[in-house]
């Protein structure tokens, strides 16, 4: 019984901690992504950059709960590439790290611990994975 409760247990830490499955919608897919953004620009640079990526056909970062929306052609790009284009730009993408020579391009303002926010405490595996 010990043995089963400690395996629901992992169950659930595991469960909780997943990234999100990208679901269908009516034009293709659609995927949440946590990331470091903090402040408007951040929001603006994400958008954009996301905006050029094959396949993205709609791009929205909430500045409330740091989630990137992303609606994409799942004939074009997918999921983890979308992440990692994130990381590329600067900002940590759920569970992948971001790219320190890009982080270290962004403005002041979408550093760590500008406007007063935390430093994102995130387990993060590296940006290959």
């Amino acid at each position: 019984m010990k043995h089963v409760l400690t395996l629901f247990g992992f169950l659930f830490m595991i469960s909780a901690t997943a990234q999100k499955e990208p679901i269908e919608v009516d034009n293709g897919f659609k995927v949440e992504i946590k990331t470091s953004g903090i402040c408007e620009m951040c929001q603006y640079t994400l958008e954009k950059d996301l905006a050029f990526e094959k396949g993205v056909k709609e791009a929205s970062f909430n500045l409330d709960d740091k989630v990137m929306s992303v609606v994409y052609n799942p004939k074009k790009t997918d999921a983890h590439t979308i992440r990692k284009r994130i990381t590329l730009v600067g900002y940590h993408a759920d569970t992948l790290a971001r790219d320190s020579i890009a982080y270290d391009n962004l403005p002041m303002c979408c550093k760590d611990g500008a406007h007063g926010t935390p430093v994102p405490q995130v387990p993060l595996k590296g940006k290959d994975n």
